[in-house]
């Protein structure tokens, strides 16, 4: 763990590395976060960085939707994200729910062209199972503003595990 200070202290290059797997595979996001320092506190941080991507262009926002992983996938993803879908028991999933997964995933991308994103934690299989079937039912925009939603709360709590505030 990290501190705000030290965070606030650290070259750009160094906050960037440090912090770069916040947003996942989009260090452009913490780029522009590391010129807002100094953060007084982790909530500032997580704050800048939901400004960060609620003024970014909409080629950036579809950029950093389309770079999460699909939810279940079996290939390489970042650590927070590996360790969030096992929590979820995503990587316990039988051949058939495995199945009934990619499935659902693959509904959902031809359906609004992006992964389905939803933050996992605190959730099991079958909640995560109703969601995407739930989802389905939205429209494209609904989706796109969920889906951004949801990359904050993974951020959030992302910023939870590898922050820690002063004095605690």
């Amino acid at each position: 763990m990290v501190t705000i200070e030290a965070l606030n202290n650290m070259s750009k290059q160094v906050f960037t590395e440090t912090l770069k797997d916040l947003a996942e595979h989009s260090p452009w996001v913490i780029q522009r976060v590391g010129e807002h320092r100094p953060f007084g506190s982790r909530e500032a941080l997580y704050q800048q960085i939901v400004t960060i991507i609620q003024t970014a262009n909409e080629e950036e926002k579809m950029n950093l939707i389309q770079a999460h992983p699909h939810l279940g996938t079996r290939k390489k993803m970042t650590s927070f994200s590996e360790s969030e879908q096992k929590g979820a028991g995503l990587n316990e999933l039988s051949e058939a729910e495995y199945e009934q997964l990619l499935k659902l995933n693959k509904a959902y991308v031809e359906r609004f062209a992006f992964p389905f994103i939803l933050a996992v934690r605190g959730k099991n299989k079958e909640e995560i199972f109703a969601s995407i079937q739930e989802r389905l039912q939205h429209s494209k925009q609904q989706e796109r503003d969920r889906a951004l939603a949801e990359i904050s709360h993974i951020i959030r709590f992302r910023i939870e595990d590898q922050i820690k505030e002063e004095g605690s």
